[in-house]
């Protein structure tokens, strides 16, 4: 049995954190049942990179994977008395809507709590619930731009670079997915169930706990450098070097080593702890030249010979067929109705006993309407009129 069998989860989110902690949520065996508006969410008309995929964009399948959909008009009366009689039966509420647009839709924390006193209640928001920021877009490069980790990396002068990926919104999906299991877990101890925010500036902040108390405790000054550098409260060379014929990463080396193995000899001179700091453009430039005289190859078997910390630098075509990812099966293929044979990122975590899996499918539309309000006891009849009606879609 999942660890999270018999657990109903309702997603009222959109975009990205929300749906990705719902999905893990799901991955761990609760039934997941994705509350969308009529038209579906938002994502499905999204296609990052133009992957629009049949009917399912690629965005959607890899944030939707073990739910089930519930398409409903809840702006209308009958639509919104049927996500409370679901509401009755489920353990945790997540939404993602701008502040007051839950209260407006009648959904909010006080509201629900009276249908479902032990419901446990995840809401997320971009800068937090209330405060001068609240009704401010909480996208992901903003709050990446806000967070302060942009001017730990790159050289003066130069705009600042956010990583290339949905960093904020991974990690507040994380921070709301631990957050459901502890109120959970609380709800098994006590019987209580309570109200969870989570905010994507916040968790941002928090993901910085050594760097910002360095700086806050610590009193080092954030500096960037204009050599190779990728982090400015870690001693030189650290960072993305070019080779030869390519590029390579490199960490926490030894300068005696490097001295010997790089054969640049002023390296061996320099104090790693001091100077790595002090005099971190002089060491990463003397080790950029000397790596770009061979190939990556080269470097990385001569340097792990001497158990230098250094790796290869992937595309995204490169780490499908890595030897390590495909021994831990990093990556889960499955079929859909609509889009083939599917293939995304998997679990990020094993257990022993109860390992996450596929259950189902990103859904389409609607695509469990008829089957979840048949499992409320709405009559097939009363079904076939709330579809005609428009309250509700079903596939």
């Amino acid at each position: 049995m999942s660890i999270l069998n018999g657990y109903r989860v309702l997603d009222l989110s959109v975009a990205m954190a929300g749906p990705l902690a719902a999905m893990r949520l799901g991955d761990l065996g609760a039934d997941v049942v994705k509350v969308e508006p009529v038209g579906g969410e938002w994502q499905r008309q999204t296609a990052a990179g133009g992957a629009v995929g049949n009917e399912v964009n690629a965005s959607f399948l890899s944030l939707n994977r073990n739910k089930r959909s519930l398409a409903v008009d809840l702006k209308s009366d009958e639509g919104r008395e049927l996500l409370y009689e679901l509401v009755r039966t489920a353990d945790v509420f997540l939404q993602n809507y701008r502040p007051g647009v839950a209260a407006r839709l009648g959904v909010d924390y006080e509201t629900l709590r009276q249908l479902k006193p032990d419901l446990v209640y995840v809401s997320v928001s971009g800068y937090g619930e209330t405060g001068p920021y609240a009704s401010w877009p909480g996208q992901d490069l903003l709050v990446q731009a806000m967070s302060g980790a942009l001017f730990s990396a790159g050289r003066p002068g130069e705009p600042p670079v956010a990583a290339p990926y949905f960093l904020a919104d991974a990690v507040t999906a994380y921070s709301s997915f631990e957050g459901v299991l502890a109120a959970l877990l609380h709800r098994e101890r006590t019987g209580e169930g309570q109200l969870v925010q989570v905010n994507m500036l916040d968790a941002v902040i928090a993901m910085q706990m050594q760097e910002l108390s360095v700086h806050t405790v610590g009193r080092v000054a954030q500096t960037r450098s204009t050599e190779v550098h990728a982090h400015s409260y870690i001693r030189a060379p650290y960072g993305i070097f070019s080779t030869a014929d390519g590029y390579l990463s490199l960490a926490f080396a030894e300068l005696p080593v490097l001295a010997e193995v790089l054969d640049v000899p002023a390296l061996a001179e320099l104090d790693a702890e001091r100077d790595g700091f002090v005099r971190r453009d002089e060491i990463s430039a003397a080790v950029s030249a000397a790596l770009t005289r061979e190939s990556t190859d080269h470097w990385l078997t001569k340097l792990r010979e001497r158990g230098v910390w250094c790796g290869p630098v992937y595309s995204y075509a490169d780490i499908q067929s890595d030897p390590q990812v495909l021994h831990n099966g990093s990556f889960v293929t499955y079929e859909h109705p609509t889009e083939g044979t599917v293939t995304t990122p998997g679990f990020p975590y094993r257990f022993s006993r109860t390992p996450a899996e596929v259950r189902r499918a990103a859904p389409l539309t609607g695509e469990h309407t008829d089957e979840l309000l048949a499992e409320l006891g709405v009559p097939a009849e009363r079904r076939a009129e709330l579809v005609r009606d428009g309250v509700v879609v079903s596939r």
